[in-house]
């Protein structure tokens, strides 16, 4: 018996049998890119491993002027088809199955020899693409059949047709992008006329007994995207071309609204997919914000799809599925959507990885093997980088001690999970917690380590987070200023007119914090679709509302203020900054730069601007909230220094620039590591 009959069911394709209703979703990875193939195939080989029944890889260029970038992955050659095959044969030899997607990046290409189905420039690239004529489409439509036949040369087990996310397919679909008026254009009949030819070419050269996935976007959120009968008439008739299965996509690239962030609603998007639903005969597939095996029981139970779509929950924890099936979902680490170490490193040209799991992707160079010598590792403060410390310390066959001052396990992260938005956070602390007591650690909490504590242990790990940094204000101390920790911890009250002094991670957290009146809209998927303006594709073209984004009135006057001449939040997540800057501009948040803070008193914050402390302000509040930095903690290492105890200083306690889990979570387990 499971609890996840849905979820664990075989599914029959007629041709070959999927063990379970799991696809691992298309992630760019940068991993083909580096030409180790060793390190690819162990990528997908663990995840394999772990029970997933269908992976998909990264998109893989059919041609040079269809790649995501120059230099960007496919199969050009045989040379690439047999290195590829080195990927298949050890997905294989774990009792995997994986497609390869072909991706055609059309406008998107970051390239001067991009194409498109007209000459309009996508507004996250430089370079207006050439507009295809007749040789040239029937070039792509070759191009992409060919990549289909060569991967299955190369020992893949299906491909995915991408056709969503505003990529090349998807751009000859809409009217937004499709300004033609031959045969590829008008018409939704010419406009569809191109992706119903390249999956019939693509069947056509891979045969009957392969799988052929279709991405298709079943909401654009872009102005002129499909309506919902025309998603229903590709579909239908994308099924007649020969796929196999129907995959969602949700959202181009160029939209404004946020889908994969850990801000957007578990499962938000499932109601696009389920109605599709008993629209065609083949299996359909759902996906965007799916990370837990009961959110993907969820929607499976509900009708929503045949199959669920997880891509960044198993760069998490390639054993997502093998625990599901053991009974260990407690044990599944989480995703959780912050894009730190995935998309925020794939636009930044770097190796994706995860927050939460520094291994993925890194599964050849960042290996937990068994300890040589057990040792005895005290490791101080239980947040992200103690803890992450503790548990490969622990998994290497150490024997850990944990000492923690507070009552509770977190640090940082106690405070992040507080943040409308941040959610997530609540899980990957019960996450945290559920993974120290089945590693058998001794954790001591609200037991504050001293350095006579430590002298006998043979490692001493000190991640003692952070101090916040005093900025020096004359009149901080009054009975209206509040520290951030204080705020966002509940310990004081917050008046209705607030001056947030600092624009960093914290201050921006903090002011979502204090805008949010009752529950945050990520809890509530109505409130927060209504927020972000995202209507049904059956009633609005394209699925976004006329009248545009509806928040609800923010709970408090919020001014957020920053030293530094630059934007505000400039220095945020790559692809989330966007995100937290315009949910507080909805939010009536006032953002002001380039200033200096001349003094605090009762009637709230005084400001001048520039180093010649001209135009002096009075920024009017009841409350300010100081989120000026931070320092690090690290008033225990100095004391073992002063002791002659050597011990390794992590995290916050290390470098303390904003409060950064991510490279906290990676130094606390390359340390372990290495013991």
């Amino acid at each position: 018996m499971t609890d996840y009959p849905h979820l664990l069911a075989p599914l029959d394709l007629g041709f070959t049998t999927l063990k379970n209703r799991v696809l691992m979703g298309s992630m760019h990875t940068g991993l083909e890119e580096t030409r180790d193939w060793n390190r690819v195939a162990s990528f997908y080989a663990e995840r394999a491993a772990g029970g997933v029944a269908l992976m998909v890889t990264g998109g893989m260029a059919p041609n040079k002027e269809g790649g995501v970038f120059p230099g960007a992955a496919g199969l050009y050659s045989a040379e690439d088809i047999a290195n590829h095959r080195i990927v298949t044969d050890r997905v294989h030899d774990a009792d995997g199955k994986i497609a390869m997607q072909i991706l055609h990046a059309g406008r998107y290409a970051y390239s001067p020899d991009c194409v498109s189905a007209s000459p309009v420039k996508s507004p996250i690239s430089p370079f207006p693409p050439r507009e295809l004529d007749e040789a040239g489409i029937e070039k792509q439509i070759a191009d992409i059949a060919t990549a289909a036949a060569r991967a299955r040369q190369a020992g893949y087990d299906g491909v995915e047709v991408m056709g969503s996310e505003g990529y090349f397919l998807n751009q000859f679909l809409v009217t937004h992008t499709n300004k033609r008026t031959d045969r590829w254009g008008g018409s939704y009949e010419n406009r569809m006329r191109l992706p119903l030819e390249v999956v019939a070419r693509v069947r056509a050269a891979v045969g009957n007994d392969f799988i052929v996935i279709y991405r298709l976007s079943m909401i654009d959120l872009i102005p002129d995207g499909s309506t919902w009968d025309e998603v229903v008439t590709l579909a239908r008739e994308i099924e007649k071309a020969g796929a196999s299965i129907i995959n969602t996509g949700i959202g181009w690239h160029e939209a404004r609204i946020p889908t994969i962030a850990t801000s957007v609603p578990r499962a938000a998007f499932a109601w696009v997919t389920q109605k599709l639903m008993g629209q065609v005969g083949i299996p359909v597939i759902t996906s965007n914000r799916i990370n837990t095996p009961e959110v993907a029981e969820d929607v499976l139970a509900r009708g929503c799809a045949d199959m669920v779509s997880m891509a960044r929950p198993f760069l998490a924890d390639s054993q997502f599925v093998a625990k599901a099936q053991r009974g260990e979902a407690a044990l599944i680490a989480p995703c959780i959507a912050c894009n730190q170490a995935c998309l925020d490193h794939t636009f930044g040209g770097k190796i994706s990885s995860c927050l939460v799991n520094p291994r993925a992707c890194h599964e050849t160079e960042l290996r937990y093997r068994p300890a040589e010598t057990v040792k005895s590792v005290a490791i101080v403060g239980a947040g992200p980088a103690g803890m992450s410390t503790a548990l490969v310390a622990a998994e290497r066959g150490h024997s850990v001690t944990l000492f923690e001052a507070d009552s509770r396990i977190g640090g940082q992260l106690n405070m992040a999970r507080e943040i409308p938005g941040k959610e997530e956070f609540h899980g990957l602390v019960n996450w945290y917690g559920a993974a120290l007591t089945a590693a058998g650690i001794d954790l001591r909490l609200g037991q504050r380590a001293k350095v006579e504590t430590l002298a006998d242990f043979d490692e001493v790990v000190i991640a003692t987070g952070v101090i916040p940094r005093d900025p020096a204000i004359p009149g901080q101390d009054g009975p209206n200023v509040l520290g951030y920790r204080d705020v966002l911890l509940g310990k004081a009250p917050v008046g209705d007119r607030v001056a947030i002094i600092g624009a960093g991670g914290i201050g921006f957290d903090v002011a979502e914090y204090l805008v949010q009146a009752g529950e945050s809209a990520t809890e509530d998927l109505a409130a927060w679709k209504a927020e972000w303006g995202v209507g049904d594709p059956a009633e609005q073209r394209g699925g976004l509302v006329a009248a545009g984004p509806q928040p609800e009135a923010p709970a408090r006057a919020v001014t957020l203020l920053q030293r530094k001449a630059t934007k505000l939040g400039k220095g945020l997540g790559k692809t989330t900054g966007w995100i937290h800057r315009a949910a507080l501009k909805m939010k009536n948040v006032k953002m002001v730069g380039d200033v200096n803070y001349e003094r605090i008193d009762a009637e709230g914050l005084h400001i001048s601007f520039g180093e010649a402390r001209e135009n002096p302000q009075l920024v009017a509040a009841d409350t300010v909230v100081m989120c000026a930095g931070q320092l690090p903690e690290r008033r225990l290492a100095d004391q073992l220094e002063q002791a002659g105890i050597d011990c390794h200083v992590i995290g916050g306690a290390d470098v303390a620039a904003e409060l950064d889990a991510k490279r906290a979570i990676d130094q606390g387990s390359r340390l372990a590591a290495s013991f």
